[in-house]
Formats: C-alpha cells, structure tokens, sequence
C-alpha cells in the first residue's frame, strides 16, 4: 500500500495552512513532482510553474486566500496555483484533461474558482487589476489585501510600470507586489530588470534598527548628515535593485531566495505583518530558476515552457507526426529569403522570437532582428519609426497581442500610411490555450483603418506570395495566417507579389457562390466538389483580400447565382463576410447569404476541428448551409 502524500490532504489553501508549518517544504516537493507527473500525460506550460511552486504555496500558506486576492501575470506559473485550490485530479481527467473540451483551462479563469481572482492570457495585467481589487477593498472597509505575482518578463510590459507608478502615488496600503525574477518569460528576456547581490530584511529587528539609525542621524551634525545619506544612497545603487521600486514609494524587500520554503514564508510573515502596519505598497523581490525540480526544463527551459506528451524519466517528447512544414516556419523561411535580396528588411518582435519563428531570422540577421520585450505598443510604433527613414519592418505578432497596439497601428502607421507590414501569426482557432490567446478580431478591427491592406492566404504557397506582397506595397499591410501545419501543397521556389485586391476564381458555376478566405478556402473548395457530385454547380472564390475587396469580381457572381455563402475563421461582427455584405449592398445587388463564421461569443480552449465543424466553417457545414439556402430559395 503506497503511503498517503501530504498533497493528498490538500484540497483547498484552508487544508494546506491547517499544516504544520514545518511540513510546507513537503509539500512544495510532492506538487512538484505531481505537476511533472501530470504535465507528462497531458501537454502544458511546465518551466514556468516549476519555478513557482515555493512561491505560489509559500504565498497561499501565508494569506487568507481567497478573501486575499492571488492575481498571477498571464497564467504560465499558475498550475501550483491550480493543484492547491481543488483542481489537483481534475489535470488528466480522462476525456476532460487540460485544455481540452470540457476541461480545466491552461490560463486561470474567473468561471473555474473563486481562487481565480482575475483571467489573463497577455502579460503585464497584474499589478494594475491588482491595485483595483486593493483599491476596491479599501472603499469598501475590507481589511483583504491584493497580491500580484509577476515575473520579471512582465515587467518588461509598459502597462506594469504604469501602474506600479500609480500604486505608489496613491501609497496603497493593501498591496503586495511579488517580482518572481528568473531572467526570462517565454524566451530570454530583453532588457530584463538585473539582480544585483542584496537582500532588505523584512523582520521587525531590521525595521526598528532603521528607525533607531534614523533616529541618531537626526541628532548628528548637518554634514555629518548629509554625508552618510550620500554614502547610503551610493550603496543602495551599486548594490540594489529596489531603488527604482522605492522611487515609485514601494518598500522592497529582497532579493530573497524563491525556492527556499523556510525563507519565503518568513518574508511573507514580515510583509504581512508591515502590510497590516498599513506599511505598503510592498515589493517583494524573489529569484526563482525556470523548470526549478526537473532537470530536462531547468538545462532547456524553452523547449519546456509549453510541452506535448512526454517521458518523466527522460524527457522525452512524443515525436511530432511527419507534415506539412507549418505557416510559421514557411513564413520565416521567406521572410529570410526576401531580406537576403532587400537590406531595408527588418524582423521585430513583442518577445517571441521562437513562436514567430523569428529566431530563425535572427541567426541569419542578427543585425536587423529586434527583439523588444513584452511591448506591444512600442514595437509597432518602433516600427514606423524605422519606416520613415526607408527601412521595411516586419512587425511579426500574434493575433490576439495585436490587439494591445491598436491605438499605435490606427495613430502611427495608418493616419500616416507609413510602410510597416504586419505578419499576424495565430489568425483564428488556437486549441488549448483557449480564450484569451484567439486570434478572431484581427480583420475586424484592421479593415476599418485608412490605408490598411489585409490579407490571408489559403495555404502555405500562398503566404510566401503575400508576404512579398505587402513588404512591397508601399503602406500598412497585414497578413494573417494560422496556427499549425499548412495544407501540404507544393511551394513555389520563388514568391511573387499578387496585385492588391485581386481575388481568385477556384471553381465556376450558376446555383450558388462561396466566397472564403484564408483557412477556409480549401473546405469551400472540398464542399463544392461534394455539392458538384449532387448535380449542383457551384463557384468558389479565394478573396485573398479583406481589404480592398474584389468587388468587381465578386458583385456580378453573386447576383448570377443570387445565392452567396462567406466563410472566415474570424468573428462574423464587424468580419470578412460583413465586408461583402458592405460591398453588394453599395453596388446594389440583392441575394439570399448566409454568413459563417465565430458567433459572436466566448470560444473556450478545445480541439479547433471540432469547433470548425459546429461552427459550420468546414466542408461538411459549407456544404450544409448551401443546401439550406437552395432549399429555400425554392420553397419561398
């Protein structure tokens, strides 16, 4: 019979601080262990919560969660966080296991549990919804404070260090900043905040012999005085980090060592007590080893921040199914093949040189590669600054970290039609990383901006002649394309430049007209071959372009076949088919449409084929809704 764990006592953080204080170590051992076990049999973000483990129980153990608020920063760190409030057996739950349909998600959710304080998928969020929960508290007499876990990737974010300015402006007395410092977020970060050898004890000895030493500098001469402020002011630069937080009138406290239990809830101890004083705002300083526990994620803690399958005792992952090459991989590919012809050509990225794919580049290019941190704003606006001057910057981000630089995009590049190509990575569907890394609004919110031209293509061949495109065109252009593996046609050997706003007719016929775009091409294509073998003809075309639209071609098809079907993996509110439906009605052409595409909803994390076909954008669900128009057509 194996022995119970401790873990296995643990339901809920009231269970863990029923503890003995000297059983904590324990635990943190056995949830590290238990969070390599599981991750091995699902996939997920592992590095990043083996470095938190001590953190995230040290802090659960300490304060009264939930009524103390845990906001974590994006969610990478935040299966400890998971494992301890209840949804420990719930990771590899067979059919629902994390990520999946019907499971837990990979990102904390307010929907999950009460201990979610708040959901996050974009880093850099956690301090400010930390000051409003902390602020909140405040005016309603609630004596909980709020507690924001960040790393220091985070910290690269603008918006941290606007509200760690705005939270010592208003001298937030609940609110406790934890810096979890591991020198990286997903990749090594850039520009990340250095940890010099310090350490500001926290215990009430330490503060009253401030105070005295305070106390008897007061009654010393004046350039007595003036002298040792000095030299205490020269230490603190060349020693510590805290000097910048204790500018914003945070008190910092650290660095202290994050995977020493012992240590971590004697700190927390001290700051709960200086919080309780009315002593904040606090910033704890802890340094942490990314894939801290397991000896493959600490030697490469890239390759196992987010993991497929793979073999505790060695590491190994399940080999990848041979494929097509992915849209990300084809897109660096051309984007190195164009810069190797065209000097003004520049790679920029928010911190996410591997997921680009534009690491690739930077080996190739080191000299025109930036990688600019968790700063979305700044790189699109970085970028027009580089296009003023004749250069051509690729800004290559993901859809739904986009849509943190939209001011940037309509003010910067736009207004000004300045020559700045967006490769937006991660268009539509995204499996398991779930709500808050969908790529749906892209169209939407870039087809409405003077100047922009928007595309995707239909397959990988495709894309390499989009991207020539619009690094060609000389203002704002936008290519999106899709998580994953391309359809697997063959690639040209050389990618050529597709006149602006010029659609392509796949398939000819009278009963009805599909008009799809990017992902959704290939389907249109399949279910009118499905249809043709019924006897009913219908057209396919790839719009290529979300804007400008090929009216001219697309107008007198759809009024021949007085039925139209629009097909886009994007929100149908403001969409692709949207624009169609704009277009026909200023040229005058009625038509009985159908437009399919993401309901205007939350779409949670699951298997993208599943959703494409309750979505109805794939051949099956094409084909469907053809029949159902034609059916209606006659019958009316």
């Amino acid at each position: 019979m194996s022995e119970e764990k401790l873990l296995d006592r643990v339901r809920s953080p009231e269970d863990l601080r029923a503890l003995p204080r000297e059983e904590i170590p324990q635990v943190a051992e056995e949830l590290r262990a238990e969070i390599v076990e599981r991750v091995s049999r699902t996939g997920g973000h592992l590095a990043s919560s083996l470095g938190a483990v001590e953190l995230i129980t040290a802090i659960h153990y300490t304060f009264d969660t939930p009524n103390d608020r845990l906001i974590l920063d994006v969610g990478h760190q935040g299966y400890p966080h998971k494992m301890l409030t209840g949804r420990r057996l719930l990771f590899d739950e067979p059919g629902r296991e994390i990520g999946k349909d019907g499971g837990i998600g990979k990102f904390l959710r307010r929907s999950e549990s009460d201990y979610d304080a708040f959901g996050a998928g974009h880093a850099g969020t956690s301090i400010s919804a930390a000051l409003g929960m902390a602020r909140a508290k405040q005016h309603l007499g609630d004596d909980g404070i709020a507690i924001a876990l960040i790393g220091d990737g985070g910290m690269t974010a603008g918006m941290a260090f606007e509200a760690l300015n705005h939270a010592g402006e208003l001298h937030q007395r609940n609110l406790l900043v934890v810096l979890n410092d591991n020198e990286m977020s997903i990749s090594p970060n850039v520009g990340a905040m250095s940890s010099y050898l310090s350490r500001k004890l926290s215990a009430p000895m330490v503060r009253r012999m401030k105070t005295w030493t305070k106390d008897f500098l007061g009654g010393m001469p004046g350039d007595m005085v003036h002298w040792a402020q000095k030299a205490e002011e020269s230490l603190k630069v060349f020693f510590s980090p805290g000097l910048l937080f204790e500018a914003l009138s945070f008190k910092y406290v650290g660095p202290v060592q994050g995977h020493r239990v012992e240590v971590l809830l004697e700190t927390f101890d001290n700051v709960k007590a200086m919080l309780a004083a009315g002593d904040g705002p606090i910033l704890v300083h802890a340094i942490t080893a990314k894939g801290r526990g397991y000896e493959p994620a600490e030697r490469d803690p890239l390759k196992y921040h987010g993991v497929s399958k793979f073999e505790v005792e060695t590491g190994k992952m399940a080999p990848s199914k041979p494929g097509p090459p992915s849209y990300t991989r084809v897109f660096a590919e051309t984007l190195i093949e164009l810069a190797e012809k065209d000097p003004r050509i520049v790679g920029i990225t928010a911190a996410m040189p591997g997921g680009t794919g534009l690491d690739k580049f930077q080996r190739r290019f080191p000299d025109r590669f930036y990688d600019v941190g968790i700063a979305e704003q700044h790189a699109v606006t970085f970028a027009a600054g580089l296009a003023t001057e004749g250069m051509k910057p690729v800004a290559t981000i993901y859809s739904t970290f986009l849509q943190r630089a939209y001011d940037q995009v309509v003010h910067d590049v736009c207004v000004q039609d300045l020559d700045v190509t967006f490769a937006i990575d991660r268009a539509g569907l995204v499996g398991a990383d779930g709500a808050t890394h969908q790529g749906f609004y892209d169209v939407g919110y870039l087809r409405s901006l003077p100047n922009m031209v928007v595309m995707a293509p239909k397959d990988e061949n495709e894309l390499r002649h989009m991207l020539k495109t619009a690094i060609e065109h000389p203002g704002p252009a936008a290519v999106r394309y899709p998580r994953g593996s391309g359809v697997g046609v063959p690639l040209e050997p050389e990618a050529k430049a597709i006149p602006v706003g010029e659609s392509e007719l796949l398939r000819d016929g009278d009963a009805a007209l599909v008009v799809a775009i990017g992902n959704t091409v290939h389907p249109a294509v399949e279910a009118a071959a499905e249809l043709a073998a019924d006897g009913t003809s219908v057209a396919v075309v790839n719009a290529r372009f979300a804007k400008p639209l090929d009216t001219e071609r697309i107008a007198p098809l759809a009024e021949r076949c007085g039925v139209l079907v629009t097909v886009e993996e994007h929100c149908g509110r403001g969409g692709f088919g949207s624009a169609v439906l704009e277009a026909l009605a200023e040229a005058g052409v009625a038509v009985r449409a159908r437009t399919l595409s993401i309901p205007d909803d939350v779409v949670e994390h699951g298997d993208p084929a599943g959703f494409r076909a309750r979505f109805r954008i794939d051949a099956e669900g094409i084909a469907r809704t053809v029949r159902e128009l034609l059916s209606e057509r006659e019958g009316s």
